[in-house]
This record gives C-alpha cells, sequence and structure tokens, in this order.
C-alpha cells in the first residue's frame, strides 16, 4: 500500500523539524492510513476516517 503513487503522506505541523518524531498520514478514502514517519516501510494503521476524525477533535481538546 505504501508504494500507491496517488497516496500523499504528510506530517502534523506540531512534529519535530527533522520529521522523525511523528507519524504521517494519508488520505484513502473511506480511510486514513497512519504510518511512523521513522519506518516508512514498516506497518501501516487503517482507520476510518470518521473514526480518525472524531480521534483528532478528542486530542485538539485535550
Amino acid at each position: 500500500m505504501t508504494d500507491e503513487p496517488d497516496l500523499r503522506w504528510f506530517t502534523s505541523s506540531y512534529s519535530g523539524g527533522s520529521g522523525t518524531e511523528c507519524v504521517e498520514c494519508a488520505e484513502a478514502a473511506p480511510l486514513v492510513l497512519v504510518r511512523d514517519s521513522k519506518q516508512r516501510g514498516g506497518p501501516i494503521l487503517a482507520v476510518p476516517d470518521r473514526t480518525w476524525r472524531s480521534f483528532i477533535g478528542w486530542v485538539g481538546a485535550s
């Protein structure tokens, strides 16, 4: 799945400057894909986009 040419991976603006202290996300409707920025070839967590939005809302409110 990481070889998909249409996936655009991004990191949070809160990530460290080196880009190795965060997770990366890509939208693949109806899923959001999440991976470790230090191991881009490693496992990918697939989360329903609705669940991801709820999680991000909860984190932002904390």
